[in-house]
């Protein structure tokens, strides 16, 4: 049968979703975990491979078992051999045909900002520190890149992908005292896409950027004219809807 699973995670210490020879992955940690429960060395299959400490609140995966444990409950089973930074929130069977990333309809990722002239210990490990955050001048940004667009100038460097069209549906900012969250819902995203869009809201925020650069931007695919890519530690992918 084949399994879904909605999982959690900080990132923080590991080198990203996918299995790799340099580092321990998510992947590789709940696999193992899986192992360990049912005897089974299995394929675990995510909706999109988060980088090295980016997070998730709603990351979804499947896998094929054997194993005759309910579905409803093999998320507690595979937590009891988790590591305290990982947790499977929930696990359900599904059709044979279900694939987490080929029938992922839209994804949401957050990012998080708190302004601030000093680092803050406790809000470091989620969330990137500015000394500056205009609403009005991050919304435009957001404003700018909602609806189907060419992303070239927002994929970084190295990336082999061909078609560099996606659209985003939804582009909010979420602000609770000095802690903004901007929340971007999309049919799918390229690597390092949704980091260049909050270093572009950085961009703009400090005066660097306006709408009449963003629009050049997006028409021509210069990487250059908009922001760096802002750091992992405040991405999270939110949720994936099927």
């Amino acid at each position: 049968m084949r399994i879904l699973l909605t999982i959690s995670y900080d990132g923080t210490n590991y080198c990203g979703w996918q299995r790799q020879l340099n580092g321990i992955s998510i992947q590789q940690v709940i696999e193992d975990a899986i192992f360990s429960l049912t005897g089974e060395r299995v394929s675990l299959v995510a909706s999109g491979r988060t980088d090295s400490g980016v997070h998730a609140i709603g990351q979804v995966a499947h896998f094929d078992t054997n194993c005759t444990i309910p579905p409803e409950k093999i998320c507690l089973a595979i937590n009891g051999f988790l590591p305290d930074d990982i947790r499977v929130l929930n696990s359900s069977m599904v059709d044979d045909d279900f694939h987490a990333r080929y029938t992922a309809k839209r994804k949401t990722y957050a990012y998080n900002f708190y302004l601030s002239t000093v680092n803050l210990p406790l809000k470091e490990r989620f969330a990137t520190r500015v000394e500056t955050f205009d609403i009005e001048k991050a919304q435009m940004v957001l404003d700018t890149i909602t609806g189907t667009h060419d992303f070239k100038c927002f994929l970084a460097s190295g990336s082999a992908v061909k078609n560099t069209v996606r659209t985003i549906y939804d582009a909010k900012i979420v602000q609770n005292g000095n802690d903004f969250t901007v929340f971007i819902t999309g049919n799918g995203f390229l690597y390092n896409m949704v980091r260049i869009i909050a270093g572009t809201i950085i961009f703009a925020c400090e005066d660097k950027l306006d709408k009449d650069k963003l629009c050049l931007a997006l028409s021509s695919g210069n990487r250059n004219l908009v922001g760096k890519t802002a750091p992992a530690k405040g991405l999270v992918l939110q949720s994936v809807q099927y």
